[in-house]
């Protein structure tokens, strides 16, 4: 294969590399703040619970002084009844007693929900503290691996970029140009592979001389459909004795 074909495409495999590194070195901050805020609307969930709680138990003691009152105006008409002169007057007593006993009863019920919801969130409380230091804990585990891989995939693509630099450098301009230039507008790859006398990035079939001549590699050809710069290789052995296609896998000697 002609150096510079050899090269250029080694350069694309390289390139392909950093594309995928960068994805993954991109995806991770977002892991992060992801991790980052599930842990953090489980703290705040849970502080809302003690809110909850505490704005419960200020219910409760309201409705506890409302019972409170009642009472003593309830002994205050008790005491009433005595001092009454007439059986309407009387009657009229003992039933304005029996509203007020009703409105006790109506907000002992209320204290008793106010009750069982505390108990209700007393549990999720206990609950959630007893899960808090293990969740901090997960997280910033997970935390620092996605930030440790991070940092390999970063410390990987430096690698393959000073690969990368290095055989460009060893690339004809004019080549190298080419190559540039179809990175810039090309979906997908700038080198493509002929197999089966298909250029395999825009499926068009070569000219029978063009074909043969990307095979020999002794040049640097480019398709006449795409411009994409092309390669072939030879199918391996086992393929070809049992009658397989052609290979896609560049190997470098």
């Amino acid at each position: 294969m002609h150096p510079d074909l050899k090269a250029v495409v080694e350069v694309q495999q390289l390139d392909q590399q950093v594309a995928e590194l960068t994805v993954l070195i991109d995806s991770l901050p977002k892991q992060i703040q992801t991790l980052q805020s599930q842990l953090d609307d489980f703290i705040h969930a849970h502080e809302e619970r003690k809110k909850r709680l505490a704005a419960n138990l200020k219910e409760r003691k309201e409705l506890e002084g409302e019972v409170k009152v009642i009472q003593e105006k309830i002994t205050k008409h008790k005491d009433q009844l005595y001092q009454v002169k007439t059986n309407e007057q009387y009657k009229a007593m003992l039933k304005e007693i029996e509203g007020e006993e009703g409105n006790i009863r109506k907000i002992e019920d209320q204290i008793l929900e106010k009750m069982i919801e505390a108990e209700d969130i007393q549990e999720h409380i206990r609950e959630a503290a007893a899960r808090l230091e293990g969740e901090k804990a997960r997280v910033a585990a997970e935390i620092k691996h996605l930030q440790d891989e991070r940092q390999k995939d970063l410390d990987e693509r430096e690698h393959v970029q000073a690969r990368r630099k290095e055989l460009a450098a060893a690339v004809s301009e004019s080549v190298l140009a080419t190559y540039e230039r179809l990175r810039t507008y090309r979906t997908g790859a700038a080198v493509a592979e002929v197999r089966d006398g298909l250029c395999t990035a825009c499926n068009v079939r070569l000219r029978p001389q063009v074909y043969n001549e990307v095979r020999r590699g002794d040049a640097v050809l480019t398709c006449e459909n795409c411009s994409r710069i092309l390669f072939y290789l030879e199918p391996p052995a086992a393929d070809q004795a049992e009658g397989g296609g052609e290979g896609t896998q560049v190997t470098m000697s």
